[in-house]
């Protein structure tokens, strides 16, 4: 074939592996000694995470119609790439927040120490517990807001003894798709089109 669908599967394995890292944040914050690096990176380029999305819908669309239609049959690759992009864009496309992006004005369930997960209070918000704003909420509440009886709901990082956020629910389903798609990304530099 030509150089256009070399590019577009570099492009797809690119989309993925930034998508992936866009989505597993929260769990690779939690690396001993690569957490703080990556995060900074990911706060780099977390403005953008909407062109990452549509750059992965776009060439995962692409190789989803040419392997449909040629075959030889659908791969992985382009599912992954699919999903990474309906998930960063889905604040977008929905506007309701997916556990990844936080609503607005409060920081990040992953944060530094002090942030929601840590103790510390939301900007906006009162009280020692961590609280969103507008009101205080006993043992503090991430950004996927407060699950029946006060308590985090399911897309909430639990506070652990010692102020380490736990991930749980839909924020720790949605980590270890990005750690997937990473890989799949990287698998995709070394497979052949």
């Amino acid at each position: 074939m030509g150089t256009l669908p070399n590019v577009m599967a570099l492009l797809l394995d690119l989309a993925n592996i930034l998508g992936g890292l866009l989505l597993a944040v929260p769990l690779l914050r939690s690396l001993p000694t690569v957490g703080t690096p990556l995060g900074r990176l990911t706060d780099k380029i977390s403005p953008w995470a909407w062109l990452v999305g549509v750059l992965a819908l776009v060439t995962g669309g692409y190789y989803l119609l040419v392997h449909l239609f040629s075959g030889p049959h659908l791969f992985h690759f382009e599912v992954v790439g699919l999903a990474v992009g309906v998930i960063l864009l889905w604040d977008r496309l929905t506007g309701r927040h997916t556990p990844t992006t936080p609503a607005p004005g409060l920081a990040p369930a992953s944060s530094a120490p002090g942030g929601p997960s840590a103790g510390g209070s939301a900007p906006g918000g009162s009280g020692a517990g961590g609280s969103a704003p507008g009101g205080s909420t006993p043992g503090g509440s991430a950004p996927g807001g407060s699950g029946p009886g006060g308590g985090p709901g399911p897309a909430a990082s639990v506070s652990a003894p010692g102020g380490q956020g736990v991930l749980a629910g839909r924020t720790l389903i949605l980590a270890i798709f990005g750690v997937i798609a990473i890989v799949v990304g990287l698998q995709g530099f070394f497979t052949p089109n």
